[in-house]
């Protein structure tokens, strides 16, 4: 189980940003736990957090995002996972400057750096340069890009295309918008929008629009439910803490 990787796979982007608009700033912090589903009952099996600071990077005023997930311990005889992924984007723009995998799960470990060149158009990995479109994020910044999407501008069922940047390649995706409903969740009920990402076919996961997502219908567009069918089992992912939002949690409407 990949408790970080199902956090982010669901990354999705589309409008250009106002960064007075920003929907998140520097020191925040949200805090999820992972459910584990195999013979029709929830265990509690892990936690994601992500947090964001502000700083100087590279001559750029940039965000620095660490997302971290990691299997409870008492599991970790069954499969050990501890996963970091960081992220350092623009903060004007909030296009990538480096990214940084550090994976450990079970026998399987993986260390990787990115830095993105986006007047050359490449991305520089072990590998090489390789060539890269205009609009690319990492799978990290692009989660903090796709939170300033105005939802408004949508209808049920429409695609919202982006492309991402994951292991040496560039990937063309979309998220379905599905429209708005309530959601009730570990942490309490919100209004929510309803989002249906395309999945890559993979270890965890069988692809498609499998997974649904539920993110805040209030500024701060956090997520506050996800759920999955995986290859094993199904997963459902809860938001259980939040620290500085920029924006009151107005989609809250009932706090457990």
């Amino acid at each position: 189980m990949k408790m970080l990787r199902l956090m982010i796979l669901f990354i999705f982007f589309g409008l250009h940003s106002n960064a007075q608009d920003f929907a998140f700033k520097a020191g925040e912090k949200i805090t999820y736990t992972v459910f584990y589903n195999v013979i029709g009952l929830y265990i509690n099996a892990g936690t994601a957090t992500f947090s964001t600071t502000r700083v100087n990077f590279q001559n750029y005023d940039a965000y620095h995002v660490v997302g971290e997930g990691s299997t409870n311990s008492k599991y970790d005889w069954i499969f050990k996972v501890r996963d970091r992924y960081e992220s350092y984007f623009d903060a004007d723009d909030l296009k990538p400057i480096k990214f940084i995998r550090n994976v450990n799960e079970g026998d399987y470990k993986k260390y990787e750096e990115v830095v993105f060149d986006h007047d050359n158009k490449i991305a520089i990995t072990k590998k090489g340069m390789i060539k890269i479109p205009h609009q690319v994020q990492d799978v990290i910044s692009s989660l903090y890009y796709a939170r300033n999407l105005d939802f408004n501008n949508y209808k049920p069922g429409d695609k919202i295309p982006f492309n991402m940047f994951l292991g040496d390649e560039v990937y063309n995706m979309y998220i379905r918008y599905v429209g708005k409903e309530s959601v009730k969740t570990k942490y309490g009920n919100f209004n929510a929008i309803k989002i249906k990402p395309l999945l890559l076919k993979g270890q965890t996961f069988n692809g498609g629009e499998k997974m649904t997502i539920w993110v805040t219908d209030d500024p701060n567009h956090i997520p506050v439910r996800i759920e999955s069918p995986i290859v094993v089992g199904t997963v459902k992912v809860d938001l259980v803490e939040y620290q500085n939002l920029k924006h009151p949690l107005t989609a809250l409407t009932k706090k457990k």
